[in-house]
């Protein structure tokens, strides 16, 4: 991937799972990199990103939810490109809707508001949304609401995801700021060990540890390998943009049952081993990804054979290096009311 070297990139919630592989497209193109997180934690990193390339990383220990410690960021490191990513997934919104708020749309809001005083080194802002901001699938009418904005999402999340597509309109038609939001699905590969769309990778981790596993829903979903979405996240940086744009992101849109003969095919001494249930994802199992590709160039679009092959290898190498365990598998989504 090419980015431009003169480019300063500040990337928040860098130790997340789309965080930790947006690093590793940037630091493979040869870029400066500000990681900005509330944590500290590298470990999802050094499970993709080597030692090596890791040293070259600025680490800003920050939270989005505080717009001076944004605007001291961008200004110390005179940051040209931002990558916005910091964010509360499904079940820690559920745990705590305020917090959540505080993370996801103030932070968010911080991040517009930052970058809009500052347009003349950095634009545009590219930020996550979600499928999850898409109106709820109510199982009886499910093909008349494909696509919709026009009543409520499933979860919180979904809605506080909704408000920055809406935020970052406002923005651009009172202050100018570009921005480009993409929305995406399920994303699986290593380090992806959070969210309530985190299943299917946990199903491949589990089938390279040699034990059971079941996803708590079936159904269709759409597949998108980390990597790529990491890659369409840089991409949109380097893209010529005007106004406030959303897109949605492609990949491969498969039954939760394909998935697990994928993983099968890689593990053969996985088989019986993964189980899925039978209820659908409260969204859309399926988006285009077609105003994407025009607006940033072709999109890297890996098949789910080969993405489930390298992840679950990823992991078989991890696992007898003994750099992973399957603690996360066996046990289960987090509990609790208040996540920090």
């Amino acid at each position: 991937m090419s980015v431009e070297q003169t480019q300063r990139y500040l990337v928040t919630g860098a130790c997340g799972c789309i965080g930790t592989w947006v690093l590793r497209e940037l630091l493979a193109a040869g870029a400066y990199v500000v990681a900005f997180d509330v944590s500290d934690d590298a470990g999802r990193m050094r499970l993709v990103i080597g030692e090596q390339d890791l040293a070259r990383v600025v680490w800003l220990r920050g939270n989005v939810a505080e717009l001076a410690a944004l605007e001291h960021a961008l200004d110390e490191h005179m940051i040209t490109r931002v990558i916005h990513l910091a964010a509360l997934q499904v079940p820690f919104c559920r745990a705590d809707p305020p917090h959540g708020a505080l993370v996801n749309v103030v932070g968010t809001t911080n991040v517009f508001e930052a970058v809009a005083d500052r347009q003349d080194r950095i634009g545009p802002v590219v930020y996550a949304s979600s499928v999850a901001a898409y109106d709820a699938i109510d199982d009886r009418h499910a093909e008349s609401q494909r696509g919709t904005m026009v009543a409520t999402p499933s979860t919180m999340y979904g809605v506080y995801k909704r408000a920055n597509e809406a935020g970052a309109g406002v923005y651009a038609s009172e202050r100018g700021l570009a921005s480009v939001g993409l929305r995406p699905h399920t994303v699986y590969g290593v380090g992806r060990d959070q969210g309530l769309t985190a299943a299917p990778t946990f199903a491949m981790l589990a089938a390279a540890a040699g034990v059971r596993y079941h996803i708590p829903f079936g159904g269709r979903c759409q597949l998108q390998y980390a990597q790529d979405v990491a890659r369409a996240f840089v991409q949109a940086t380097e893209a010529p943009s005007d106004g406030a744009v959303v897109h949605d992101l492609a990949g491969p849109s498969v039954e939760f049952e394909d998935v697990i003969a994928a993983i099968e095919r890689c593990r053969s001494d996985a088989n019986g081993l993964i189980t899925c249930g039978t209820r659908p994802l409260p969204f859309l199992d399926h988006v285009d990804g077609v105003s994407l590709a025009e607006h940033v160039g072709p999109v890297p679009q890996t098949p789910l054979a080969d993405g489930v092959r390298e992840t679950v290898e990823r992991f078989a190498n991890l696992l007898a290096r003994g750099a992973i365990g399957c603690d996360a598998v066996l046990a289960g989504p987090p509990r609790g009311r208040r996540v920090r």
